[in-house]
């Protein structure tokens, strides 16, 4: 199975120096192999509270080197939720890879583990007889302090449903649990890493080291 791990890190800021420099990032140091991930970034102020900043990948399979490469970006320039991330907040920045694992069908909307799985809910909103999922990765229900039912709650908002949350309606969720490895890296890391492997820090166009 594959971990995630801090060469995934670092060719996720590698790619988006290297999108800010308008060049081709460096080839990956990790292998290759065919899993679902996702990329987060988030923000440190001060010594603050990390605040999200983006978050996107892909809950089917895919190349994990492209799969990286595209969400890098995806999740720094274009999750709706944020304002593209600018060069200049790089040095703010840090970045979390996941690799899922483990998908299995749950008997019902309360079967899984706050800390221990990651959910897609898939249910059909009643007001416009839509089809509607959304997911959270592991880690979001335990950093947020929620209990299951309130993680599911939240997740219903997610998806885009406006109405009342009733009973009726989470029992009628399909929910897949999932598991994840996760590997964290700050800026500061990166630079760190950059400078011993390569013997150069990295630079980005427009910003002062």
């Amino acid at each position: 199975m594959v971990s995630a791990n801090r060469e995934m890190a670092v060719y996720c800021f590698d790619t988006l120096v290297s999108h800010y420099n308008k060049e081709q990032p460096p080839p990956p140091a990790f292998d290759e192999g065919e899993h679902p991930l996702f990329v987060t970034w988030k923000k440190v102020v001060n010594g603050g509270e990390p605040r999200l900043r983006g978050c996107i990948g892909t809950l089917e399979a895919r190349c994990i080197i492209t799969g990286f490469k595209d969400y890098a970006l995806t999740s720094a320039l274009r999750d709706r939720r944020f304002p593209p991330i600018q060069a200049k907040e790089l040095p703010t920045l840090q970045c979390t890879v996941s690799v899922l694992t483990n998908y299995e069908t749950a008997t019902n909307y309360l079967d899984w583990e706050v800390g221990k799985h990651g959910i897609i809910i898939e249910f059909t909103d009643p007001d416009y007889n839509t089809r509607r999922n959304a997911t959270y990765l592991p880690e979001v229900a335990a950093q947020e302090g929620w209990t299951v039912i309130e993680a599911i709650d939240s997740l219903i908002r997610k998806a885009g449903y406006n109405g009342p949350i009733t009973e009726s309606l989470r029992k009628r969720i399909r929910l897949t649990r999932y598991q994840s490895t996760l590997f964290t890296m700050q800026y500061s890391e990166y630079v760190t890493y950059v400078k011993t492997t390569r013997g150069l820090a990295p630079a980005i166009n427009g910003v002062k080291p």
